[in-house]
């Protein structure tokens, strides 16, 4: 069990700001300012349920690989109760990225977030999900994995069906409203096509993990003039070894394509019903005849 997080939230925060303070200097003995200088900020963006962790994983094997400084911070858009920040703490948060600093979080496709992390000095990767997929894996997380989460309880209360069907078309209960699919994936569709943004789909890390890292590497080497410390494809190597899906927390099975064993007919006529073209516009689909 890890002492640190019975200790107070403010003193939490205050211990991985020290941390992370030693991490950076202890690169700056090691690789000299100017190169650290040179060296781009490294942000992994994902919607919930669309593999961040995934991502995060591949996105910390860069301290291995050149001048890089795993933040050790909260996602982005979270404090250290896991509470959501608001706008303000977030362009704090994001200010507060330093040449090399790696980190991750949830920001939806809106300004500022979309100037500020495509400009010259960001290395940020957009990593998406089958949307059926993420409804799937929703309908586990909320009732199975996150007992503080507002709909925990209700899910727990409904079948399997249910849940999805909730989650497809969206629901309120008096105060509590749970939005569409499409309504949380068009809040971050536009990260797909932002340029100085690499867009990655949550499937190739998983079935084609040394593609994908690849391109991740041939795009953070395009961000910045920083020294690769191992040759080009020991550092895929090394990139691939830190995809670990079971050390995630919210890790269940993440198996691409689940949806067929949990989508019924009826289901199936909802998502294209209220999705529309979604799945098209993101690549998944040709057409509504699936």
């Amino acid at each position: 069990m890890n002492p640190v997080r019975w200790l107070p939230p403010g003193l939490r925060w205050r211990l991985r700001v020290l941390r992370w303070r030693w991490r950076r200097l202890w690169t700056l003995l090691r690789y000299g300012p100017q190169v650290l200088r040179q060296t781009p900020r490294l942000l992994g963006l994902a919607q919930t349920k669309a593999g961040s962790h995934l991502l995060h994983q591949v996105l910390l094997g860069f301290p291995h690989i050149g001048p890089f400084v795993d933040m050790g911070m909260p996602p982005l858009n979270r404090d250290e109760t896991n509470a959501k920040l608001p706008p303000e703490g977030i362009q704090t948060r994001l200010a507060m990225l330093r040449p090399g600093d790696v980190t991750y979080g949830y920001l939806p496709y809106t300004a500022p977030y979309p100037q500020t992390v495509s400009a010259g000095g960001w290395a940020t990767v957009f990593i998406y999900r089958d949307p059926r997929d993420i409804v799937v894996s929703h309908a586990y997380y909320i009732a199975d994995m996150q007992p503080h989460h507002e709909w925990h309880q209700r899910f727990r209360q409904v079948p399997m069906a249910t849940r999805i069907t909730w989650l497809i078309q969206g629901h309120r209960e008096g105060e509590l409203v749970l939005p569409s699919i499409r309504e949380r994936c068009l809040s971050y569709l536009g990260w797909l096509s932002q340029p100085g943004v690499l867009a990655v789909r949550f499937e190739d890390l998983r079935l084609r993990p040394r593609d994908a890292a690849a391109r991740i590497l041939a795009y953070v080497r395009s961000r910045g003039a920083w020294p690769l410390r191992l040759p080009q494809e020991a550092a895929v190597d090394r990139l691939v070894a830190q995809i670990r899906p079971h050390r995630s927390g919210t890790f269940r099975k993440g198996q691409p394509g689940a949806w067929r064993e949990h989508f019924s007919p009826e289901h199936k006529r909802l998502f294209k019903d209220v999705a529309g073209d979604l799945l098209i516009q993101m690549g998944y689909e040709d057409d509504h005849d699936w």
